[in-house]
């Protein structure tokens, strides 16, 4: 074999002492580990959210010399602690070959390039099959996929094909050395944990805000789908009981959809389900039924403005009409509705911007994640913004106006948040977690014994203005 040891590593670090950043795995880094299984004498897979003792840059380097690691992968997904990752990859020992591949190195390859010397290769796009031809030692100017330094410049080899999701296997789960949970303060919550599954890559939908399904050459991931059989067997044998389908949307083929529901139901399967999925779901009756039997307590959904023309200038496919329309129908199901707005879009006004909070609450969503329109490489909305008088695209993709700077954005954003998360909203949502049944009334207990929260500083800011017996007469009687 070519390599001995290969480390592969998610450089991200938890420091925050409450956040829900640590309680999902690095799915994508460890499909590509496991599809490097058998090519290496060790693989060593390491989260750096977890293994705190290696946070210490000094330390993991250490690490990597005394377990005699001799190629090193990097998964790269998220523009967060982009920069303290390239600091971290520039103290890597040299010598030893640094592969680097995710969303965000496929994204900004020259950038990386630029920013981390050391880097030797960036995997574009996805790469189980791509590190298998690396780790064989496959000469690098046949390798498809990737983009790597060559005589003092950047070569960009073509696009590899991309494969059939059936042929790429599971992530093995064994190559982990912790379980992911819930962490409040500090504090991990020992009987709530999680685990995702990735049942099918791409997406057949063409919003204009959305490139995620792009590699920085603009290659179009199409949505496929694997085997129902497949998808469940990988569920039955999961230990976590809080599941992630990480698919863009689960439900895109509804009658598949249904039937790992059903495969779910009569394998008695009890797992807690969260699914992305586009309003058009409520077309399905008979799938809602399932999936509330099957366990699932979530949906996220993708709705983006309240605002005809912003709906159709990102060409998500609905109007405000069929919004609510669709709503009338999914509120009759026991789920968790989280819904997802973009705001400061092209052309739009702070009083339709702050119309977001009110319209969720209208449509009965139990909370919302509202972000800044961003525009990124081969974004469609990068033309209409660029010949949109007063508008500018940060190097970032950050979308800004003569009117609207970054900094009131930010607090347009803040309006919205206090306008939707008002006291009353927040003991709605504990009451809709018990309805549902996504936590025990003895888990939420739990999460208010592990020191401050928002629930918490809710409630006590409801007992000190003698209001909170009202507020939970007029939750738990009058909505009933």
């Amino acid at each position: 074999m070519k390599y001995k040891h290969a480390l592969f590593l998610n450089p991200y670090i938890e420091n925050t002492a409450t956040s829900v950043m640590g309680i999902f795995p690095p799915t994508g880094l460890e499909y590509v580990a496991t599809s490097a299984k058998g090519l290496v004498d060790k693989l060593t897979l390491i989260d750096l959210r977890y293994e705190t003792d290696l946070c210490d840059p000094a330390k993991l380097m250490d690490f990597i010399r005394n377990e005699k690691i001799d190629i090193i992968c990097v998964g790269i997904g998220w523009d967060r602690q982009f920069r303290e990752i390239c600091e971290l990859l520039n103290l890597m020992p040299d010598g030893i070959p640094l592969v680097v591949g995710g969303y965000k190195a496929t994204e900004e390859v020259e950038e990386l390039f630029r920013a981390c010397p050391k880097i030797h290769i960036v995997v574009r796009g996805e790469g189980e099959e791509t590190i298998k031809e690396i780790l064989e030692g496959a000469p690098l100017e046949g390798i498809l996929g990737i983009s790597y330094r060559a005589g003092g410049k950047i070569a960009h080899n073509a696009h590899r094909p991309l494969p059939n999701v059936n042929t790429i296997a599971s992530p093995d789960r064994v190559l982990r050395h912790n379980v992911y949970r819930m962490k409040l303060n500090g504090i991990n919550m020992a009987d709530l944990t999680f685990d995702s599954v990735l049942s099918a890559r791409g997406c057949p939908f063409t919003c204009k805000f959305c490139t995620f399904s792009l590699n920085p050459l603009g290659q179009k991931r199409v949505y496929s789908e694997r085997s129902v059989e497949s998808v469940v067997d990988e569920i039955g044998e999961l230990g976590a009981n809080i599941i992630l389908m990480s698919d863009d949307n689960f439900f895109t083929n509804a009658k598949r959809a249904e039937a790992i529901c059903d495969l779910i139901i009569k394998r008695r399967i009890k797992k807690r389900f969260i699914a992305q999925a586009r309003i058009e779901i409520a077309k399905h009756p008979r799938l809602l039924d399932k999936m509330v039997k099957a366990g699932f307590k979530m949906l996220l959904l993708g709705i983006e403005s309240p605002h005809d023309r912003i709906l159709a200038q990102l060409n998500k496919g609905f109007d405000s009409d069929t919004i609510r329309k669709y709503f009338n129908v999914l509120k009759k199901y026991p789920i968790y509705y989280h819904g997802y707005f973009i705001y400061g879009n092209i052309g739009e006004s702070e009083e339709e911007m702050a119309y977001i909070s009110k319209f969720a609450k209208e449509i009965n969503l139990d909370s919302i994640t509202f972000q800044k329109l961003r525009i990124e490489k081969f974004s469609p909305l990068k033309d209409i913004a660029k010949k949109t008088p007063g508008y500018h695209v940060t190097d970032r993709g950050e979308l800004y106006s003569d009117t609207y700077s970054h900094a009131s954005l930010k607090k347009i954003g803040r309006q919205i948040k206090f306008s939707f998360y008002t006291p009353f909203q927040v003991l709605k949502i504990v009451r809709k977690f018990l309805v549902v049944r996504f936590f025990t009334f003895g888990e939420i207990v739990s999460f208010l014994a592990a020191g401050p929260s928002l629930l918490k500083s809710v409630i006590v800011r409801e007992i000190q203005k003698k209001r909170l017996g009202n507020s939970l007469k007029r939750i738990f009687v009058s909505n009933a």
